[in-house]
């Protein structure tokens, strides 16, 4: 532990340049190699996740969840490069184990980026008729954007990032109750008040959330439109020449509480959110009919979705940085 901890202070000391010595979010094509997204081996990392049942905090499904997410990444990454960090926070009438998951890739890079998504799931389905009281699997919501990190995991084993990437998987963030959001983002609020060593300070953050269902639509979500805008141009740019136009809308999504507000607001990351998700006439936000219920399931995970978003990523990736 003593090991992994010294690397840690290491790399976020190294990527904690300062403003003027960050490139900035600038991007040109560079005509690199871009390795290709195995949508199928994607689906299976789905698969695996919903297998232990429903990933809720306190359960033994969450810590043989827990578990696996190490090993996968420790496999990928190496054991001196994956930690995870544990931390109790209160729940409604208990005290939560929770642990956010952090793999580093390209170590020595000092430029660096951060991904992310959630890996626990809800431990309500308040928008369905029956079961209101029961977790759920949590296939999209959570799996997916897990999923999609661990298939690029595999690929920047095989074939090593030009830029330092770090994974972090927050825990905790569907804890909470309909009506009020101080339950919920408990992982990515413990993550930036506690980060592993302050300072950490990559060029910018992608938060994946929502990124394998069925029909899915991804609209310029518009907290990411404030926080890192150039950004999200060129990742939805890039969408559209490689024919993902269908899902990556060019057109301004609601404002989604998400984590991605929690880490640019506390750890002032720049971040933006690919999240599935529809804007309503009155500017608020409409999710898949299977949100927060039982349908969350193997059923509504389409391959065809995580792959066009696997493709974005390692384009902007290999590509553009």
């Amino acid at each position: 532990m003593n090991k992994i901890l010294l690397f840690f202070v290491f790399l976020f000391v190294l990527a904690g340049c300062s403003s003027e010595d960050k490139p900035g979010l600038k991007f040109t094509e560079k005509g690199r190699e871009v390795p290709s997204f195995n949508a199928d081996s994607a689906y299976q990392f789905v698969q695996q996740q919903v297998d232990f049942g429903p990933r809720v905090p306190n359960t033994e499904a969450h810590q043989a969840a827990l578990s696996y997410l190490e090993s996968k990444f420790r496999a990928f990454a190496g054991s001196d490069a994956v930690f995870i960090q544990r931390f109790e926070a209160e729940g409604y009438d208990e005290t939560l184990q929770l642990g956010n998951v952090i793999a580093a890739f390209n170590t020595t890079a000092p430029d660096r980026i951060m991904l992310s998504a959630h890996w626990d799931s809800r431990p309500r389905a308040d928008e369905d008729t029956t079961r209101i009281d029961e977790g759920i699997l949590g296939a999209d919501d959570g799996g997916s954007g897990v999923a999609v990190l661990l298939e690029l995991a595999r690929i920047f084993k095989d074939t090593p990032p030009p830029i330092g990437v770090d994974i972090v998987l927050f825990d905790g963030e569907d804890y909470g109750r309909s009506g009020s959001l101080q339950k919920y983002f408990l992982g990515s609020r413990h993550w930036s008040q506690n980060p592993p060593v302050p300072g950490y300070s990559p060029r910018f953050g992608i938060l994946l959330d929502m990124v394998g269902s069925e029909n899915a639509q991804f609209p310029k979500e518009q907290y990411s439109l404030s926080y890192a805008p150039d950004l999200v141009e060129e990742v939805w740019s890039i969408a559209t020449e490689k024919g993902h136009g269908d899902l990556f809308l060019n057109e301004e999504g609601a404002a989604v509480a998400d984590d991605h507000v929690i880490v640019n607001e506390q750890a002032r990351i720049p971040i933006i959110n690919i999240i599935n998700h529809r804007r309503l006439p009155g500017g608020g936000a409409e999710f898949g009919a299977y949100w927060h219920t039982h349908n969350d399931n193997m059923e509504i995970i389409s391959r065809e979705t995580m792959g066009a978003v696997g493709d974005v990523l390692l384009e902007l990736i290999y590509n553009r940085l």
